[in-house]
């Protein structure tokens, strides 16, 4: 399966979720950092500016990453509801992306 993830470095979701996904066998993964240039964190926002889904993640203040492209074109937050595997129990990182300081991305 091949799936589009933005994400961003400085983002503990990100990294994990990145982490695993790359160590599957069966994805292949096309990771797009969008804090790395602005090409990238544009074609995020073309996403994030035009797509319903967003509008509650924008509401509460929320960057929106990751966020997962499937190869058939469906697009989530939750890639672990779209693979073949649990989603890891991890202690989440307050202050890590938020602007809130409840850690939420």
């Amino acid at each position: 399966m091949k799936i589009v993830m933005y994400g961003s470095e400085i983002c503990p979701d990100c990294i994990k979720d990145k982490e695993i996904l790359m160590n599957c066998n069966d994805i292949e993964l096309d990771y797009r950092n969008i804090t790395k240039d602005t090409k990238t964190l544009k074609e995020f926002l073309s996403y994030r500016d035009h797509e319903a889904m967003f509008t509650p993640i924008i509401d509460n203040g929320k960057i929106g990453i990751p966020f997962f492209i499937l190869e058939d074109g469906r697009k989530t937050f939750e890639i672990y509801d779209y693979i073949n595997m649990k989603k890891p129990d991890v202690e989440q990182t307050a202050n890590a992306c938020s602007i809130d300081g409840k850690g939420n991305c």
